[in-house]
C-alpha cells in the first residue's frame, strides 16, 4: 500500500506497472540479444518487439493460480504475443527479471532523492551564509556552553547533508548491477553476452559473480546511506524543536495563515513538520535493520529477503523523500529571532564567556587552578544567587589587578567568537559552488 505522505514521482517508481515494464523491457532485451546470437529467429523476436505487453489485472489473474509473480507475468507476456512468445524468458530464472528490474527501480529513486538533496544543501547554506554573524549561545548537554553563530551552525547541517549526498551517489553505483546468469548464476542455460548487453542497454553492470540474486550486500549499503541521511534530517529536525522550544524561542517554523497548532489550545505553535521527520527517520533506521539481515541468504539463495525489500525500499525511500521535501519548507521558512539568541546569549550577565576569562587570567600568569576557581566562584552565584557574573567577576580582586575594565569589556563581546569562522564558511562557498 501506497503511504499517504508518499509523493507521487516517487510512488511511481514503486508502482506494479513501473516495476512489471522493467520486467518487460528486460525480457525483450534477452530476446534481442538471443537473436544476434542466432538462437531466437530475427521475426520472432521483432514479433516480440512489437506486440509483448501486459495488465497488471491479467498478471493478477494469473497469479491466483500460478502463486508465483514472474511466472504469472511470463505467462501474460506470451499471451500477448502469440507462438514467439515461447521465447519470453528463454534461458532465464526470475531473480535475473527480479533482480535487474530491482536495480532500475534504487537508481530512479536514488534519482529523485538527489535532486531533492541538492535542493536542501543549496537552502541550508543560503540560511548558514545569512546568519553567518548572528550571534547564539552554543549549548553542550544542552547546557550553554559559549557563544557562536547561528550560522555555524546551520553550516554543520549542511556539510552533514552533502556528505549523505556523497554516499547516497556511492551507493546508487553500488546497486546498479543486474544479472541475467541463470538459476545458480554460472550460465548454464544463458550465453554470458546476453547478460553483458542486457545489462549495457539498460545502463548496468554485470554482477561479478552472482548466485541466483544479486548480494544483497549492495543493497543493505543502499539503505544505510538512506538511514544515514535519514539521521541527519532528524538531527536537524530535533534542533529546530529544541530551539523551538517556548522558554528559547530562538526559532520557528513557518506557521501558515489559518493553521491551527492545537484542537484545544489557540496559542500553540507546534513543530509539528520536524516531529515527523523525526518520526519516519526511526521508520528508515529499523528498516536497515532488516536490509543487514537479508546479507546472508541460504546456499545460492532463498526468499527470505524477497517480502522484507517489497516493504522497506519502496516505504524508505518515500519517507525519505517526503522528509527532505518537508525540511526543505521548514528550512526556507524559518523563523529566526536574533534578538532572543542575544538574550539568551546573556543569560546569568555573561556566563557563555567564562573561559575568555579564564584565559585572560592564565596568560596574565595566574595558575590555571587559581584562576580556574576565581571564575567558577563568580559563576557559582550567577548560578545559584541569580547575580550578574560579569559583576562578580570584575569585583574579584586578582580581575582587578591583572586585567583593565576596557580589557574585561572586550572579553565579553560575541564577535571574539565569531572572529576565526571565516575557515567554515571558506569551505562552505565552495561546497555551495561545487553542487
Amino acid at each position: 500500500m501506497i503511504p499517504r505522505y508518499a509523493l507521487p514521482e516517487m510512488a511511481a517508481v514503486w508502482s506494479d506497472e513501473a516495476r512489471m515494464g522493467h520486467w518487460l523491457e528486460i525480457e525483450i532485451l534477452a530476446v534481442e540479444a538471443w537473436a544476434r546470437l542466432g538462437k531466437v529467429p530475427d521475426e520472432d523476436a521483432r514479433t516480440i518487439r512489437e506486440r509483448a505487453s501486459f495488465t497488471v489485472a491479467r498478471v493478477e489473474e494469473l497469479e491466483r493460480v500460478t502463486r508465483h509473480d514472474v511466472a504469472a507475468f511470463v505467462q501474460c507476456v506470451a499471451e500477448s504475443v502469440g507462438p514467439a512468445g515461447r521465447w519470453i524468458h528463454f534461458g532465464m530464472t526470475s531473480s535475473d527479471v527480479l533482480d535487474t528490474g530491482f536495480a532500475l527501480q534504487l537508481r530512479e529513486a536514488a534519482d529523485l532523492l538527489l535532486r531533492r538533496l541538492d535542493r536542501i544543501v543549496e537552502v541550508t547554506a543560503d540560511l548558514a551564509f545569512a546568519h553567518r554573524a548572528t550571534p547564539i549561545v552554543g549549548r553542550t548537554h544542552g547546557v550553554h556552553a559559549e557563544p557562536t553563530s547561528f550560522g555555524h551552525k546551520v553550516a554543520t547541517w549542511a556539510f552533514e547533508l552533502d556528505r549523505g549526498r556523497e554516499r547516497l551517489r556511492r551507493a546508487r553505483e553500488a546497486v546498479s548491477v543486474g544479472k541475467l546468469s541463470g538459476a545458480v548464476g554460472n550460465y548454464a542455460q544463458i550465453d554470458p553476452r546476453v547478460e553483458e548487453e542486457v545489462c549495457a542497454r539498460l545502463g548496468l553492470r554485470p554482477e561479478d559473480a552472482a548466485s541466483q540474486v544479486v548480494h544483497r550486500d549492495r543493497h543493505a549499503e543502499y539503505l544505510a546511506a538512506l538511514a544515514l541521511l535519514a539521521g541527519a534530517c532528524d538531527r536537524i529536525a530535533t534542533e529546530i524543536r529544541h530551539l523551538a522550544r517556548t522558554e528559547v524561542r530562538e526559532v520557528q517554523e513557518p506557521f501558515a495563515p489559518g493553521q491551527k497548532g492545537s484542537s484545544a489550545m489557540p496559542h500553540k505553535r507546534n513543530p509539528v513538520a520536524c516531529e515527523r521527520i523525526s518520526g519516519l527517520a526511526r521508520v528508515i533506521r529499523g528498516n536497515l535493520q532488516a536490509a543487514l539481515e537479508n546479507i546472508a541468504l541460504w546456499h545460492e539463495r532463498d526468499i527470505s529477503h524477497s517480502s522484507a525489500e517489497r516493504i522497506i525500499f519502496p516505504d524508505s525511500t518515500m519517507a525519505l523523500d517526503f522528509m527532505l521535501k518537508e525540511l526543505t519548507w521548514v528550512l526556507e521558512g524559518l523563523v529566526v529571532h536574533p534578538e532572543r539568541m542575544r538574550e539568551n546569549l546573556w543569560f546569568g550577565d555573561g556566563l557563555a564567556f567564562s573561559q575568555a576569562v579564564l584565559l585572560a587570567l592564565v596568560e596574565r600568569g595566574l595558575p590555571r587552578d587559581e584562576a580556574y576557581a576565581i571564575v567558577q566562584r563568580a559563576a557559582a552565584a550567577a548560578w545559584d544567587e541569580g547575580a550578574s557574573f560579569r559583576e562578580r567577576v570584575a569585583a574579584e580582586p586578582r580581575v582587578r589587578e591583572l586585567v583593565s575594565p576596557e580589557e574585561l569589556d572586550a572579553l565579553f563581546d560575541p564577535a571574539r567568537y565569531l572572529a576565526n569562522l571565516d575557515v567554515v564558511f571558506d569551505r562552505l562557498a565552495k561546497l555551495r559552488g561545487g553542487g
